[in-house]
């Protein structure tokens, strides 16, 4: 019974440690969240239901069409032999041959079945499988812009919070250095304003991190919007590292989206190609009328059938085909000359976002040394304060001059990781 109890209180122990863990989030599962989340993710696969229907609608096109008629017909004038024969010298030939009856009733199922289509069924197909890339390609071109949303709210959160954990430093030692002043004031050491001047800093301080909430509230609130999760205030989110080189090629979105965007276009030119192939198609008249088929000299109804095969060829369209061919390869031509333009403006931006980059690391590479002198310069103006070389608002300063070295260099590292993000996003690379 003892061992059972222990191991309930163990689970329920580990229990309680796996629901207060801290989350964990990445820039990576954002972005995955975001597409997913996102109304126009629901579009791709629309797209593909529409493209898989209207495929079997076309593939449909290879079986029998069947059509069901029925029509009755009144003519005011037949064909009569009976005067024709009535002069010829054979008794009673005349009225061997009675007149074709005004009315004709007829009922048919006809069924047409094609043979040849000129390969307009298999092109029409290649151009819906075309049409389909494109339109997925196009949501994901737009689901693509999110993530510059998504990394604006991230990395402004990043930042508000090596702000806030450096404040809450600074606070700290703000109240250590005004209790130790308040003892002095109390033995007569040092006056009551210098203790004054550091509780105001201290005000300021917690004003800053009520400001760091607001501000990380309205954050939080937004990426949770763009995820379509909620995102508690507790969630730590991780500062993206960039291994290895960053590579200039370019495989964005756009630029595959010009690419599906001519082969649609070669796929419609093939479309146009077959309306001038010739078509064959068999076909069959199942019928049941008076009179039965072409049979006009049977006066009953009776059951029919007729067999065939028709050969259709556009042999000349007035140069229709050829100016439709002309109007896709001007299309191609433009869709070219837009790729070019995009991709030249990419690798434009990719310059300037490493030179960016590469600046983040000069200045990175000086704030360790500026961070070591700053807490040199803050300590010996301690010792002058104790010593009553300096006031208090003398050493104040250095103490916040160092804190916003402190502060630069963190900013500055979490821009370094933002504007690597940014280049592999502008060069169409995923991150790990």
């Amino acid at each position: 019974m003892k061992r059972n109890v222990l191991i309930i209180i163990v689970l329920i122990i580990s229990l309680a440690n796996t629901l207060n863990a801290q989350k964990i989030l990445t820039l990576k599962e954002c972005y995955d969240q975001a597409m997913a989340s996102n109304a126009l993710a629901g579009e791709k696969k629309g797209y593909s239901d529409i493209s898989r229907l209207k495929d079997e609608n076309l593939v449909m096109g290879w079986l029998p069409t069947l059509d069901a008629n029925g029509s009755l017909i009144y003519n005011s004038s037949v064909v009569d032999l009976s005067g024709v024969l009535g002069s010829l010298p054979i008794p009673g030939i005349a009225n061997a041959i009675k007149p074709l009856p005004n009315e004709q009733y007829k009922i048919t199922l006809d069924i047409n079945q094609v043979i040849y289509d000129g390969g307009a069924i298999k092109g029409a197909r290649a151009l819906e499988k075309a049409d389909l890339s494109v339109n997925e390609k196009q949501t994901e071109t737009d689901l693509y812009k999110l993530r510059g949303q998504i990394n604006g709210c991230y990395f402004n959160l990043l930042l508000l919070a090596r702000q806030k954990e450096l404040l809450n430093n600074y606070l700290e030692i703000i109240k250590k250095r005004i209790a130790s002043m308040q003892s002095a004031v109390n033995n007569g050491v040092i006056i009551k304003s210098d203790v004054d001047v550091l509780t105001s800093e201290k005000i300021n301080i917690e004003q800053q991190l009520a400001e760091n909430e607001i501000r990380k509230s309205s954050f939080i609130k937004i990426l949770s919007d763009l995820t379509g999760n909620k995102i508690e205030a507790s969630t730590e989110l991780i500062l993206p590292s960039i291994s290895g080189e960053l590579s200039n090629e370019l495989s964005r979105p756009e630029l595959q989206l010009f690419d599906l965007r001519k082969e649609q276009l070669a796929a419609g030119m093939k479309v146009i190609e077959s309306k001038r192939l010739p078509k064959a198609i068999g076909f069959a008249t199942l019928g049941y009328g008076n009179p039965p088929g072409s049979n006009f000299f049977k006066n009953e109804f009776a059951p029919y059938y007729v067999l065939g095969a028709s050969i259709k060829w556009n042999i000349f369209d007035w140069n229709k085909a050829k100016n439709e061919k002309q109007i896709i390869s001007f299309q191609q031509g433009i869709l070219d000359n837009r790729k070019n333009d995009l991709t030249d403006n990419l690798k434009r931006m990719l310059e300037t976002k490493n030179s960016e980059i590469e600046s983040l690391k000069a200045l990175i590479d000086r704030d360790s040394e500026l961070i070591t002198l700053r807490k040199k310069i803050t300590a010996s103006s301690e010792s002058q304060y104790q010593n009553g070389s300096i006031t208090a608002t003398e050493y104040l300063n250095e103490l916040n001059t160092e804190r916003q070295a402190l502060i630069n260099s963190e900013i500055h590292k979490i821009n370094l990781s933002m504007a690597m993000i940014e280049y592999l996003n502008i060069s169409g690379k995923e991150i790990e």
